[in-house]
């Protein structure tokens, strides 16, 4: 508002008042407050915008800091660096320019916080859904340690597992470990349990046996396409780290090493006969895994089926509602996505 239009409101007031009007009514008439008005009439001439904006501390960083805080972390001795390493560093050279909390304040309002070099991490994207409807389509393999009688040295289980009917296909007990013993051991198996050319896929992690050229040419050679797990990611090849669970708490595991690699082959022979023709496995409706791997398990399934229809005919009474769930799991997922592995869960804690 201008001068000449502040000193009429002000005009226009005086005249009310000598009118016996109120000056808070005439105000209210002009749109305007009482205490501006009180404002205008202490200053009556017109001295611009009073506003004086936020007000800057002394301590602030100046334009010329923050450009040197970013210079220095962008240099190529400190862009994969962290603020407090650099200070630290920088104090060691006899250089200050601000306090580590500054750092992070420009470097952050800069959105300079995480890597700024080229060289950032890779990103690793988890590995494809993997699905087994029937035996011999998705094969899990890894390798684990038994101790041996020197310390510091181990023999190597190389054990490789059919994710549909959890079922020990094949294994071996080594005293190294590299890509050979595996591409020999999976070819071995290969031949053993006649897989076609393009039907199988292997899953392992990302060690160097499983990645090692002689293993890559073999299984190129037998058409079987490999899968891996990102790197330091157990979850992504859950099948063989539960199997070595199961193995290395066996009430007969020793406590213990093994005394030779041949005791070591004999126990590792007792446990996978256990374990294919006597466990019966929790996670495929407890039939063993080489009746499940041979197709015997429908007959089971079904004979259990009927056991428990009768008892219910006979009873009805004890039953709420349906009998217990004994169909067969058809699907069986190696790292679902996340809405598939939801699904399918949903669906195993509703059989269960």
């Amino acid at each position: 508002m201008s001068l000449e239009d502040r000193r009429q409101c002000i005009e226009l007031v005086k005249e009310a008042e000598l009118g016996g009007a109120g000056r808070a009514v005439s105000c209210q008439i002009l749109e305007l407050s009482l205490r501006t008005l009180q404002r205008w009439e202490g200053a009556p001439h017109d001295q611009g915008d009073q506003r004086r904006g936020p007000k800057t501390s002394a301590n602030s960083l100046t334009a010329m800091e923050r450009n040197r805080i970013i210079e220095v972390a962008n240099s190529i001795r400190f862009r994969d660096q962290s603020p407090w390493q650099i200070v630290a560093k920088m104090a060691d050279s006899g250089e200050y320019i601000a306090s580590e909390s500054s750092f992070y304040r420009v470097l952050k309002a800069e959105n300079l916080l995480s890597h700024r070099s080229k060289n950032k991490p890779r990103n690793h994207h988890r590995p494809k859904d993997l699905i087994a409807r029937n035996p011999n389509e998705v094969w899990s393999w890894d390798i684990t340690y038994l101790k041996s009688p020197v310390a510091g040295m181990y023999f190597y289980l190389y054990m490789v597992e059919d994710i549909f009917s959890r079922a020990i296909v094949g294994w071996t007990v080594e005293t190294t470990e590299n890509g050979d013993h595996a591409a020999r051991l999976i070819d071995r198996i290969c031949q053993e349990q006649g897989i076609p050319k393009y039907r199988l896929t292997l899953h392992s992690d990302n060690g160097g046996p499983m990645k090692g050229a002689t293993m890559l040419a073999m299984l190129q050679r037998l058409g079987v396409a490999p899968s891996f797990s990102r790197p330091s990611v157990s979850d992504d090849n859950p099948f063989s780290e539960s199997l070595f669970k199961t193995l290395k708490y066996r009430p007969s595991y020793p406590d213990g090493a093994f005394a030779s690699i041949e005791e070591a082959r004999t126990w590792v022979l007792r446990f996978v006969t256990w374990y294919n023709n006597e466990h019966l496995h929790s996670e495929i409706r407890f039939v063993t895994p080489q009746s499940r791997h041979e197709g015997t398990d429908v007959a089971i399934l079904q004979n259990r089926h009927k056991v428990y229809v009768a008892a219910k005919l006979a009873n009805p009474s004890r039953w709420s509602g349906q009998t217990r769930d004994w169909s067969r799991i058809t699907e069986v997922h190696l790292n679902p996505k996340k809405e598939t592995k939801t699904e399918y869960q949903l669906l195993r804690n509703k059989a269960a």
